[in-house]
């Protein structure tokens, strides 16, 4: 195995967690009916490598709603366990994609189980509930975004036409049972619904704090940190400058603007070309088990 296979191993690894062997099992071994066809556009975009710099980006633009930030700042952090946290939305992503409908809706009722006691206030004193509709419509609008982003730029098959509304239709059918309010199912709506939480957003300093974390600590392996790095710049280059500028990181009034696009994709293929590699055998081992059950 190579250096450029081990860290894509290793960061592969990371995301998917401790249980990341069990859980494939699970999401690919259990029989049932699934939410969703093979090869249709929401399996085609979850199950690629360019999930890895989508939900860096998706973590970045969430960051910026005071209330979704604060309930992580309160509740969890990044500082405590930035691995576990993604591992869980890792899970959640892949049991509510390739899952079958019965663990599916029983990982939905977990994560609205951990929700019910994620409340607080503002430092101005409004409160907050992860609960509320309209914070979950946000945290939905913002993974979407960046994922069908990540995928355009870096993913393997990137969706085309009709097929880009299906993706957010389907996506729309898990953000429903979760408690989403009205999920976008086009990609028109889903521009207006980001547009709408604009006044909302802004980057405070527990978001600042927190995206500094992620991108200069990510307690992984020296050998690893470049690739990782390499996720980051990558996630970026697909930030608005506002959105940047808010967070503390660079951005095109500081960069060459065509340098910045340029570097950013050249990082991105590199990265999630090493985990590519890394996510074969997982996806071979998930066939396996998906013919085992046939």
């Amino acid at each position: 195995m190579t250096l450029r296979e081990r860290v894509g191993a290793e960061l592969f690894r990371k995301v998917a967690g401790p249980d990341g062997p069990r859980n494939r099992e699970r999401v690919h071994g259990t029989p049932g009916p699934r939410w969703f066809a093979p090869g249709s556009p929401i399996t085609r975009v979850h199950g690629d490598a360019s999930m890895f710099v989508g939900g860096i980006r998706a973590i970045m633009l969430q960051s910026l709603h005071p209330a979704a930030m604060q309930g992580v700042a309160d509740h969890s952090g990044y500082r405590g366990d930035m691995w576990g946290r993604l591992a869980q939305v890792s899970t959640y992503i892949a049991m509510t994609t390739f899952g079958a409908e019965q663990d599916a809706r029983q990982v939905i009722r977990a994560v609205q189980r951990a929700h019910e006691s994620v409340t607080g206030t503002l430092p101005d004193g409004t409160p907050y509930a992860a609960s509320d509709p309209h914070l979950l419509g946000w945290v939905h609008a913002a993974e979407v975004d960046s994922f069908l982003l990540a995928h355009d730029r870096f993913g393997h098959q990137p969706l085309v036409g009709a097929e880009r509304d299906e993706y957010l239709a389907q996506t729309a059918h898990v953000a429903g049972l979760l408690g989403v309010t009205d999920p976008p199912i086009t990609e028109a709506g889903l521009r207006a619904t980001l547009d709408a939480y604009r006044p909302e957003l802004a980057g405070t300093p527990a978001a600042r704090d927190a995206i500094s974390f992620l991108v200069w600590h990510p307690d992984l392996p020296l050998a690893a940190r470049p690739a990782y790095l390499s996720l980051v710049g990558a996630a970026v280059s697909l930030t608005p400058e506002w959105q940047r500028r808010e967070l503390g990181l660079p951005h095109p009034r500081v960069l060459d603007a065509t340098l910045d696009r340029t570097v950013g994709r050249a990082l991105g293929k590199v990265s999630t070309g090493a985990i590519r590699w890394a996510m074969a055998s997982g996806h071979a081992q998930a066939r396996e088990l998906q013919d085992a059950r046939r």
